[in-house]
């Protein structure tokens, strides 16, 4: 609902119809996306944020900074958090339901960034594409295997221009370490190890569901947080366990360490190798245990890919840990007594070894030396990934990192999580069938069951 004390109460089942009609009506002027169709090289991209604050906040305010863009609509389901917002641009309406905004807006809306929890990625991506919205989405893309593919397959049906969030992509240290091991500075790539220090329910602290259920705030549009998921009671934000933070590590909202930090530290290792395959077989080799409602504080987990033009032999194999987990530096050429970031990438060469510090520069290990060879590395520059979206908006180029790719990352790294489920166990993947071959008990955490008035339709 909009910020307006006039505003009715909406149903979720209302705003669904209302915006379903929407959609329809305009439906058959949907040839292009929205920019393409009515706005001029000159004018500004009409930009709706959905989420506000937090991770919302930082990709609202670095859009803000493109000097061709025009905020024409905010959204989040708590009012509270919508203060940052406001302050940037006072005139714009705010909204509790991004159904309603678009309904509402129409063509006034060019374009959206998606900042929610990850269960509503694939809802709200994929509605804003049925409109012809450009869309910039927050890694992970979605929140299961099922809907990964629906949003794939409707980025390249509806030909917006796409991004995903994880905007390091294009920082000089991992533009830098892409171009090194294109250049071949370390040889041919022979073995990859990626982590970060981060746990699984290490946001929350719960490992069971709070036992006190206040009200819900009038601020918070609860039904609407909720969304795809099945329903639960609200619990204060003071306990920092669902909203506004640790949902992250609930199996119905969130996909823990790995889904949180995969789709940052495996891009520059899928970029740097051009790993253009899915993973053929998962296995998580380590865990601390798990219930049925967050995820383990602790994983191990095992992925082979397709080799490349820069890998050493057909199939490249990748290995996963979180929660402190880290890999030894045996097998490559950096030296024993040589420590590794809390998170980042080993990548393995014939000749060397690059360290890869997450959000750090890259280093090169020959022959073991304690020095690092970085005269080797070749240098990129830096570039806004937040800009170079917009830009694309604006020209009709999609640019790198767009749902195409974005979506082999978040596959790989939902298919971690299934492993997760059955430890020990190698799962054997046939990506375009969507099924575990060789389990079939895993198949039923390919999707989920969507709660009554919030479910996704299949994209033909």
């Amino acid at each position: 609902m909009k910020d307006t004390p006039a505003s009715p109460p909406t149903s979720p089942v209302t705003s669904r119809r209302r915006f379903v009609k929407a959609a329809a009506a305009v439906s058959s002027v949907l040839a292009a996306p929205a920019f393409v169709r009515g706005q001029n090289l000159n004018s500004k991209l009409q930009l709706a944020a959905i989420g506000c604050d937090g991770k919302g906040w930082s990709d609202t305010k670095e859009m803000s900074t493109h000097d061709r863009i025009q905020h024409v609509g905010f959204c989040d389901i708590d009012l509270n958090r919508t203060l940052n917002v406001k302050k940037l641009n006072p005139e714009v309406p705010i909204y509790q339901d991004f159904r309603e905004m678009l309904g509402e807006l129409g063509d006034k809306v060019d374009a959206v960034t998606v900042s929610t929890p990850d269960h509503m990625h694939a809802y709200i991506t994929l509605a804003a594409m049925r409109q012809g919205k450009h869309v910039y989405c927050q890694k992970p893309l979605t929140h299961n295997v099922w809907e990964n593919r629906q949003v794939k397959k409707m980025a390249a049906k509806s030909g917006v221009i796409t991004r995903l969030g994880n905007q390091i992509h294009s920082h000089e240290f991992y533009r830098t370490a892409v171009q090194t091991i294109q250049a071949g500075k370390i040889g041919k790539i022979t073995r990859v190890h990626s982590w970060v220090g981060a746990t699984g329910h290490g946001k929350s602290g719960f490992i069971d569901r709070p036992k006190e259920n206040p009200p819900v705030p009038d601020t918070i549009a609860w039904d609407n947080w909720i969304g795809v998921a099945p329903m639960r009671p609200y619990v204060d934000a003071g306990l920092r366990c669902y909203h506004p933070w640790g949902w992250r590590d609930w199996q119905d909202f969130g996909n823990g360490a790995l889904g949180d930090f995969g789709c940052h530290i495996l891009d520059p290792v899928y970029t740097a190798l051009k790993i253009a395959g899915p993973s053929d077989d998962i296995q998580c080799s380590e865990h601390t245990g798990m219930n049925d409602e967050v995820w383990a504080a602790q994983n191990m987990v095992h992925f082979t890919v397709p080799g490349t033009e820069h890998t050493v032999g057909d199939r490249l194999r990748i290995t996963w840990y979180d929660g402190g987990l880290i890999p030894g530096t045996k097998g490559s050429h950096v030296p024993g007594t040589r420590a590794l970031p809390r998170s980042g990438s080993l990548l393995i060469g014939e000749t060397g070894t690059m360290v890869l510090p997450h959000v750090g520069a890259p280093s090169i290990f020959v022959d073991g030396r304690d020095a690092p060879e970085d005269s080797l590395l070749v240098k990129a520059d830096n570039r806004n990934h937040y800009h170079g979206w917009v830009d694309g908006c604006l020209s009709g180029e999609q640019p790198s990192d767009g749902f195409d790719y974005g979506s082999m990352l978040t596959e790989a790294v939902l298919l971690g999580n299934i492993a997760v489920r059955f430890k020990g166990q190698t799962l054997k993947w046939d990506s375009e069938n969507l099924k575990v071959t060789n389990l079939e008990e895993a198949n039923r955490w390919t999707k989920r069951k969507y709660r009554e008035g919030w479910e996704i339709e299949a994209v033909a």
